[in-house]
């Protein structure tokens, strides 16, 4: 256990986690709504929420929260990228699609992402993934997604220009 009384082993970007915080203060505090994303606790699991000006915003977030669950965005470089298209019945699921796009392009070409450029159309997602092979010593991966879930499952506009779109990812 470090100082914040986290298990080092699977919460390793606590610290990272309580200088994104001290930050969000201080914009909050400003009145303004920065993108971003954060965790939330879920029995052995782990949610991921993100939020943006627009629903495409908020999934960018979303993805880094995931990427954030493995390792620490910041330290993947955008050496390669892939696109990524789903479509499904509206914005909740369209969500978990894309979530599992990603792990699935993690898992099969053993990459992590660090910044994410979505565009929705309705219900259809297009978006490029940017991203590098993971390195075990650079990244140090914590844990491995497998796949997120309909749990805790939203897509909202919480007030006009700010977007939330949340799951649990099974880790």
């Amino acid at each position: 256990m470090d100082e914040w009384g986290c298990t080092i082993s699977f919460f390793s970007y606590c610290r990272r986690a309580q200088g994104a915080e001290l930050a969000l203060e201080e914009a909050e505090a400003r009145n303004e709504k920065p993108a971003r994303w954060e965790h939330f606790a879920h029995d052995a699991d782990m949610g991921v929420r993100g939020y943006g000006p627009t629903p495409g915003g908020a999934f960018e977030q979303a993805a880094l929260a995931m990427t954030g669950v493995v390792a620490e965005p910041a330290t993947v470089r955008p050496e390669m990228s892939i696109e990524i298209a789903c479509e499904a019945p509206n914005l909740e699921l369209l969500l978990v699609d894309w979530l599992n796009a990603i792990v699935f392009e993690m898992a099969t070409r053993h990459i992590l992402f660090g910044k994410f450029d979505v565009d929705i159309e309705g219900t259809r997602l297009r978006a490029r993934a940017h991203g590098e092979p993971i390195s075990r010593q650079r990244h140090a991966p914590a844990v491995e997604v497998k796949g997120a879930t309909m749990t805790a499952l939203e897509v909202v506009e919480d007030s006009p220009g700010h977007w939330r779109a949340q799951c649990v990812v099974d880790v």
